[in-house]
């Protein structure tokens, strides 16, 4: 079938969390906004949402191949 789409994109937000929640937590003064540090809550938004996006695509792609492994069924148990 191919690569589910949700595996790079899910991927590229992981990575992208990771860096911003690194920089966030290294640097808190030069991303302060009204007392809040924005790089610091954007990493964990975008790391936990790109976690959701791989996790969802490897369970899609687990039940592709469960789907994938399971017997044609008869043309009598069809209904034709």
């Amino acid at each position: 079938m191919g690569l589910d789409i949700r595996l790079p994109i899910g991927s590229m937000f992981v990575f992208v969390g990771v860096l911003l929640t690194a920089y966030g937590a290294v640097r808190p003064h030069m991303s302060q906004s009204v007392g809040i540090n924005i790089n610091l809550t954007w990493g964990v938004v975008l790391f936990v949402f790109g976690s959701i996006m791989v996790l969802l695509g490897k369970r899609g792609t687990r039940i592709v191949k469960n789907a994938a492994t399971l017997p044609e069924p008869r043309a009598s148990q069809r209904g034709h």
